[in-house]
C-alpha cells in the first residue's frame, strides 16, 4: 500500500510510520490484587518442585543437605533463607534424618515421603505425555533469537516457566540430536543451538488467535480496575495499535528502534514469550540477558510500563514479575497445560503440609543435636 507525500514523491506506509518517534505517553501503574495472588507462592512452588526432582533423580534414599544447599542458586529462594529451613517447613514431602559423616558427626540428609514420591511420579508421566509440546516451546523459544542460539545460563533461567525438567540437558536435549546442539560460546560459556527451522511453529500466537482490524493485528487489552485513560493515551493507544505487526519469528533489524512500529514489534516478542510460558508470566529478571539474542534495543523492559493494559507488572515480594494479562480471567488461567494442573495439586500439598506442621501434627521423633550447630 502507497501513500502520495508530494508530487512525484511516494513512500510504504511502513516506511512512514517508521519515520514517526516514539510518543511521549506515559502510564501509572496501578495495582491489581487479584494478579498479585497470581504471583503469591511462586517462589516456593518452584523450589519445591525442583528439591523433588533432585532428590527423586539419585539412586540412594536421600541427599546429605550439604548438597541440596549447594542448588540454593537454582531454587530461587531468598538469599537469608537455609534450604533446611526451607525443607523442614514441608514435613509431608521431605523427611529428614541423620547419616554421621567421615568424622562420625550427625549430618541431615533428607529423602521424599511416599506421597512426595507418588506426586513425582505422577508428574514424570505428565512430563512423558507433553513431551513433544514441551520440545516444540523449546524450539519456539530458539526461533525468536538472530543466532537460533542461547546461552544454556539464560535457557535455565527460563526453565521453570517453559516446563524443562532441572535435568533437561540429559534428559530431553541429547534425546533430539536432529533439532538441537551444545555449543561452545566465545565467552567461555556453552549454548544451545536450533538446528533445524520448521516453519509451521514460526507462528505467533497473536498470528494464530487474534481477529484483523482492517488487515491489522491488535493486542487484548484490558485494565486493573480502576485504572483511568487520559484522552490523550487514548488516541495514542489507538493509532499505536493499527500500526503493522511484526512477527517475533521474522527478523526485525530494519526497523528503526526509535519508531512506535518498533515498540509494537517488542511488545509481540514478549507477548509471544509469556505464551510459551506454562503459566503465562515469568520474573523481570529472566528476560534481562534476551536483549542481544532477540535484537532489542536498551532499556526494552520499558514496554511492561508502557503497556499495562498488555502487561502487568506484580511487585509481590522482593522480584517483579511479569504477566500476560489477556491469559488470565480474575485469578485463574483460561487455558491451563496439564503441567500446571500437577504445579496446582503439588501447590496445594505444600500448603496442607506447612499448615499441619503449624498446628504441630508432625513430631520430630529423630534424636539430633541443636539445630544451631547444622547448616
Amino acid at each position: 500500500m502507497l501513500r502520495r507525500v508530494k508530487e512525484g514523491c511516494t513512500v510504504s506506509i511502513l516506511n512512514y510510520h517508521q519515520k514517526r518517534t516514539l510518543v511521549n505517553v506515559k502510564l501509572k501503574w496501578v495495582k491489581d490484587c487479584v494478579l498479585d495472588g497470581v504471583v503469591a507462592g511462586g517462589r516456593e512452588l518452584k523450589a519445591g518442585s525442583t528439591l523433588v526432582s533432585i532428590i527423586a533423580s539419585q539412586s540412594s534414599s536421600g541427599l546429605p543437605i550439604y548438597h541440596l544447599q549447594s542448588k540454593h542458586g537454582q531454587l530461587g529462594l531468598p538469599r537469608d533463607l537455609k534450604v533446611s529451613t526451607f525443607l523442614r517447613r514441608y514435613p509431608n514431602i521431605f523427611e529428614e534424618f541423620y547419616c554421621p559423616d567421615s568424622a562420625g558427626t550427625p549430618v541431615p540428609w533428607f529423602e521424599l515421603t511416599r506421597e512426595a514420591l507418588e506426586f513425582h511420579h505422577e508428574e514424570v508421566n505428565v512430563l512423558r505425555e507433553c513431551n513433544t509440546d514441551i520440545v516444540n516451546t523449546l524450539r519456539k523459544l530458539l526461533m525468536m533469537t538472530k543466532e537460533r542460539m542461547l546461552p544454556l545460563q539464560t535457557v535455565d533461567q527460563l526453565r521453570w516457566d517453559v516446563g524443562l525438567q532441572h535435568d533437561y540437558g540429559s534428559s530431553l536435549i541429547i534425546k533430539y540430536p536432529e533439532l538441537f546442539s551444545l555449543v561452545d560460546l566465545p565467552d567461555g560459556r556453552v549454548g544451545l543451538r536450533l538446528l533445524a527451522w520448521d516453519h509451521k511453529l514460526a507462528v505467533s500466537q497473536l498470528e494464530a488467535n487474534s481477529a484483523k482490524e482492517k488487515g491489522t493485528l491488535m493486542f487484548p487489552i484490558g485494565f486493573t480496575r480502576g485504572f483511568g485513560l487520559k484522552r490523550k493515551c487514548m488516541e495514542w493507544l489507538e493509532e499505536w495499535q493499527k500500526l503493522p505487526y511484526t512477527s517475533p519469528y521474522v527478523d526485525g533489524s530494519h526497523l528503526d528502534p526509535r519508531t512506535d512500529v518498533s515498540e509494537k514489534r517488542i511488545v509481540g516478542v514478549f507477548h509471544e514469550l509469556l505464551h510459551l510460558t506454562l503459566q503465562k508470566k515469568t520474573e523481570r529478571n529472566n528476560v534481562s540477558n534476551l536483549r542481544r539474542p532477540l535484537e532489542l534495543p536498551q532499556k526494552f523492559t520499558k514496554v511492561f510500563e508502557r503497556h499495562p493494559g498488555i502487561f502487568y507488572i506484580s511487585m509481590n515480594g522482593d522480584m517483579q514479575t511479569i504477566v500476560l494479562r489477556e491469559a488470565y480471567d480474575r485469578n485463574q488461567l483460561i487455558e491451563k497445560h496439564p503441567l500446571v494442573h500437577i504445579r496446582e495439586k503439588f501447590a496445594n500439598m505444600m500448603k496442607q503440609g506447612f499448615l499441619d506442621r503449624s498446628r504441630g501434627l508432625y513430631k520430630d521423633t529423630n534424636q539430633r543435636p541443636e539445630e544451631d550447630t547444622l547448616i
